[in-house]
């Protein structure tokens, strides 16, 4: 909505400057977007009359002309304007007067003829961006006036953005009552009395579609004079508020519809066959629009039409057949409500969006239509002449919006603002909102008037109050309570604290759907059962995921495509498993999977060019391991997994818990979800991964270590990993480390047999070790080993 300042003024004039004024409006809520000066700068130009205009002796698209300017002498200039003549009221720019864009006004000769100032256009002065010739002013136009103050420049236009419930706000009327009750200041509303009828004519009405139009009012007019051009204070007033003047009667329903928010519409009424029909359109009815542009209307699409065809598309455009011409001396006025519960969205169907169907979506007064027609009679008569009829209407009361009663309790008003207003002001403020109120013993009973269709429950009026008393002057308090601060579990860490590992590997974190396309995720899991979704987004997503793979391996496809080739991905969610003995059927548990693929280094000429593998991902998931229980047993085991290469993959288990799985995606899996590079993924269950032992203090031993290094040899299906937990088992609290240092097979070694090279680091607390003892631990682990799994000491 924009409005010129002066024009709210004559509405409402409070004691506040501009700026505080503006302020008032966007603390109401309704933010102004933009507050421009309606003028460019300029300086020296007055009101002038030609007194004398002939042509020029040398040129023949100059005039020369003298102009009383109020001054004691006449003015010579010289003037191009093709709209120049003889007792015309002008817009002059005498000698020294400076023009938008710092143009200074000089005496000047034009083909030999002085020329003492300027006449000056529209665009000239900055109200406008073209002009086809100079300013014609009233003939009441008081000569040598300086311009801007007569037509009252130094006004600033000023654009409110309106929220979509606050159609009330989308006329001078509407913002003038905000204003109104801001300031506590009455309203000056524009005088609109009934106009008499002076010829006998009507206008028969039929509502076919009730439900969409319950009411309309029209009026006919006759001998009309639409050659005349628009007062200049209507033509400010629309040009000040963003609207082009087109002809008289255009000029005057978009005024209407500017001061009291009711859209209008006039006819020719000579292109009206019998009466208005309000109805539904025929399914691919042709609709020539005042654009020239046809369109073929939709069966759910209301329209204005006569007896035989559509005149117009109803609240939103105007029929080019119907529409009113220069040659129009007869017109039929048109001012209706269209139900926005209706309205919404059918100028869209057509690529539209209008003044009139802006305002009839969000909802327009029911009760205004009579005010409105009245108004615009006012105005055509005093500019176009001709005779009015009577107004004719029809009406369907039960079908209009009813008014709605609404209660709000005083006890609820000051819980829900913490402060206390009194009674009387709360009244006043809802009763300058125009709402009917009663005041009761818990609060006040309020009938909310026909133009808020956005107050319906008890906060609406909750938030008008508020808004009204200003939300800078509610007091900041600061909420009291009483915080129970719960201990934190050291033995527990976050899932952030995971995820922060991660990225310090160089890891970075996905984000995807939780439900998958099922075809993808029965390749992964070789069929498994999983929830489908009975109305899903589409059907490429219509299962609940039996883990992260499908979106995390969709994520690593998605970037290889686009040239992506390295990458580490890690995702954290929750992942959705058929079971009968869960809650509603399905099992949801928290998981941190990650994926690695491409080179385990950027390029780099120090530095081997080397794919990722096995190694690479399981070294990431120890370091994750490590960093969040150090003191857990973990263990990796050859374990099977349907998306899983069976030669490259293993389930994970802690301290004999099982906690999830690691492995190369199997190169069939791959080929089924189009993944092109090698790619590797872990995938952890977060209950069992962020439970750790609490670390206890103990002593650190101030005596020498001793490091004895034994090579064992075993049958080749003899894991290492076992072997390096049975020497845990026995190397007692005096082994501090272990480290497996050199694999050997080959000549001294039978062919079925593997040697592991394997440090022990023994040292104790309370004494340095002697070498007997030292020896007894050594000589224990290698009887246990040979226990175990047949190991042997290497010559």
């Amino acid at each position: 909505m924009k409005f010129s300042e002066s024009w709210l003024r004559e509405w409402v004039n409070p004691q506040v400057s501009q700026q505080e004024l503006i302020e008032q409006i966007t603390m109401a809520g309704l933010e102004v977007d933009e507050v421009a000066p309606v003028a460019g700068e300029f300086s020296g130009v007055v009101v002038g009359h030609v007194v004398e205009c002939g042509p020029h002796p040398d040129a023949e698209k100059l005039q020369v002309t003298k102009i009383d300017v109020g001054q004691d002498e006449l003015l010579d200039i010289v003037c191009g304007a093709k709209n120049c003549r003889k007792d015309l009221k002008v817009a002059v720019a005498t000698i020294g007067a400076v023009l938008p864009g710092n143009f200074k006004i000089k005496k000047a000769k034009l083909r030999g003829v002085p020329s003492f100032g300027m006449l000056c256009s529209e665009a000239e002065l900055g109200l406008a961006d073209e002009a086809p010739g100079i300013i014609e002013l009233p003939a009441d136009a008081p000569i040598g006036q300086d311009i801007r103050q007569y037509l009252n420049l130094d006004d600033v236009a000023i654009e409110v953005d309106l929220t979509p419930n606050r159609a009330d706000c989308l006329s001078i009327q509407g913002i003038a009552r905000e204003v109104g009750v801001l300031n506590n200041h009455d309203l000056t509303p524009v005088e609109v009395n009934p106009v008499a009828a002076s010829i006998d004519a009507a206008v028969s009405i039929e509502l076919k579609a009730e439900q969409a139009c319950a009411k309309y009012a029209g009026r006919i007019i006759k001998g009309v004079d639409v050659s005349k051009a628009s007062p200049l204070w209507l033509v400010e007033k629309l040009r000040r508020s963003g609207i082009r003047s087109i002809d008289p009667i255009v000029d005057v329903t978009n005024l209407v519809m500017l001061e009291l928010g009711q859209p209008m519409h006039a006819f020719d009424l000579q292109q009206v066959e019998g009466g208005i029909v309000v109805r539904l359109a025929n399914d691919g009815e042709k609709l020539t629009l005042l654009d020239g542009q046809e369109i073929s209307l939709k069966a759910d699409s209301l329209v204005i039409a006569d007896q035989s065809k559509a005149l117009a598309l109803a609240g939103i455009f105007g029929g080019k057949d119907s529409g009113v011409t220069e040659s129009t001396q007869d017109i039929l006025l048109e001012s209706a409500f269209f139900a926005p519960d209706f309205m919404m969205g059918k100028a869209r169907q057509y690529g539209l969006h209008t003044d009139s169907s802006h305002r009839f979506e969000r909802g327009v007064d029911p009760s205004i239509q009579l005010q409105a027609i009245e108004r615009a009679t006012q105005l055509i008569l005093d500019i176009c002449g001709g005779e009015a009829a009577q107004v004719s209407t029809a009406e369907v009361a039960s079908a209009l919006p009813q008014a709605k009663k609404v209660t709000l309790r005083a006890a609820k008003l000051k819980s829900k603002l913490g402060i206390e207003i009194a009674d009387d002001t709360v009244t006043e403020m809802l009763t300058r909102l125009g709402l009917t109120v009663e005041k009761t013993e818990a609060g006040w009973n309020a009938v909310v008037p026909g133009y808020r269709f956005d107050i319906s429950i008890e906060e609406d009026l909750i938030e008008e109050v508020a808004r009204i008393y200003g939300y800078n002057n509610i007091p900041m308090q600061r909420p009291v309570a009483q915080l129970n601060m719960s201990a934190k579990p050291e033995a527990v860490k976050s899932l952030d604290y995971a995820k922060n590992c991660l990225v310090n590997l160089g890891y970075q974190e996905a984000i995807t759907y939780s439900f998958v396309d099922p075809k993808k995720q029965d390749a992964l899991h070789n069929n498994a059962q999983a929830l489908v979704l009975p109305h899903p987004i589409s059907a490429d997503m219509s299962a609940m995921r039996l883990s992260c793979l499908a979106g995390l391996l969709g994520a690593v496809v998605y970037n290889a495509n686009r040239q992506q080739s390295r990458l580490q991905l890690f995702e954290s969610g929750l992942i959705f498993t058929p079971d009968k003995d869960a809650e509603n059927g399905i099992r949801q548990t928290r998981v941190l999977a990650g994926a690695i693929t491409g080179l385990r280094h950027g390029e780099h000429w120090t530095l081997e060019k080397r794919p990722v593998d096995f190694y690479d991902i399981k070294g990431d998931v120890e370091a994750l391991l490590q960093q969040i229980d150090n003191k857990a047993e973990y263990e990796f085991k050859i374990e099977s997994h349907s998306a899983l290469h069976p030669g490259q993959s293993a389930a994970i288990y802690k301290n004999s818990q099982y906690l999830g799985f690691i492995g190369a995606v199997h190169p069939e899996v791959a080929k089924k979800i189009g993944l092109k590079p090698k790619t590797f993924v872990f995938e952890l269950l977060t209950n069992v991964l962020l439970t750790s032992q609490v670390p206890a203090a103990q002593a650190i031993s101030k005596f020498p270590s001793n490091r004895r290094d034994l090579a064992f040899v075993v049958d080749k299906s003899v894991q290492v990993g076992k072997v390096l937990s049975e020497i845990k088992k026995v190397g007692g609290n005096q082994l501090v480390e272990l480290n497996l240092f050199d694999v050997y097979q080959g000549e001294g070694i039978a062919a079925d047999k593997i040697s592991y090279a394997i440090a022990l680091t023994l040292q104790a607390v309370e004494k340095t070790l002697e070498e007997k003892e030292i020896s007894a631990i050594v000589d224990k682990v290698v009887e246990h080993l040979n226990a175990q799994f047949g190991a042997t000491l290497r010559d």
